[in-house]
């Protein structure tokens, strides 16, 4: 019995030692971003890696995302007759939730996996140490690109793929099963209100923030890890995790913010 409150407590005070690691790690990031000196050139790498190599899955993502929106949602409201709210329903679910809430896991399953990824590996190949003893500030160097890229990426992705999904939903619901294109859009026009869109670009703007602080925060405390983080193993491993706990993240913040501006 005693073992099992030792192995209790000594798991407590590990999650509250790996909270604290991960919440001075964010503020030393955010802290860096206006510390001076500012460069232009890794922030602009970033956003091409985090944003502009993202755009095809979003895209892809986003029309499908609206199609399944509009057949479901055609057959639904055809049980009540108001087939003419396709397209303020596609329009308020894409922009409220949707949009943001599935662009963020795109994002977290291309560029968060890889950004945990690299700065891990360099962990482990003492990359980062070598950073520090040539006097070169880790955060800023490595983590403040990789943070303005994604705050800057996440609500265009996300704007991209609302429209994207709107087009997909206009695609199934007028050209395919015959809706009026007039009272789809009509009825987008008469529903969709800037809160609605506010609420989505707050959403964009912490999931950007999120998926990027927990993949980066993840790899660059790899040697942190329970059960030896180092090696091809622990990288994997720290990775996978990064990629869940972003995810999980995401959802849990989605609520949250809806239930907060709501």
């Amino acid at each position: 019995m005693l073992r099992l409150f030792e192995k209790l407590g000594d798991q407590c005070l590990f999650v509250l030692e790996q909270l604290g690691r991960m919440g001075l790690f964010l503020a030393v990031c955010l802290f860096s971003i206006f510390k001076p000196p500012y460069k232009l050139r890794p922030i602009l790498r970033q956003i091409n890696f985090i944003g502009t190599r993202s755009v095809f899955v979003i895209v892809f993502t986003g029309a499908f995302t609206g199609m399944v929106l509009a057949l479901q949602g055609y057959y639904t409201l055809r049980k009540f007759g108001s087939e003419g709210m396709l397209g303020s329903a596609v329009a308020l679910s894409l922009i409220r939730e949707l949009g943001p809430v599935v662009a963020a896991l795109m994002v977290i399953g291309r560029a968060g996996s890889a950004i945990c990824a690299e700065i891990g590996i360099m962990r482990n190949s003492e990359q980062i140490d070598a950073l520090e003893c040539m006097a070169i500030d880790p955060y800023k160097y490595l983590m403040v690109p990789k943070f303005v890229a994604a705050l800057l990426s996440m609500p265009l992705l996300t704007a991209i793929f609302d429209v994207v999904g709107i087009f997909g939903g206009w695609l199934i619901g007028v050209v395919l099963l015959g809706i009026n294109q007039g009272a789809y859009f009509q009825g987008m026009y008469d529903s969709v209100v800037w809160a609605d869109v506010k609420m989505g670009l707050i959403k964009s703007f912490v999931f950007g923030l999120l998926l990027v602080w927990i993949s980066a925060a993840k790899g660059y405390f790899l040697h942190f890890e329970r059960g030896g983080g180092f090696g091809a193993e622990g990288v994997s491993r720290v990775t996978t995790d990064a990629v869940v706990w972003s995810s999980v993240s995401v959802l849990v913040w989605d609520y949250l913010i809806s239930a907060i501006m709501l």
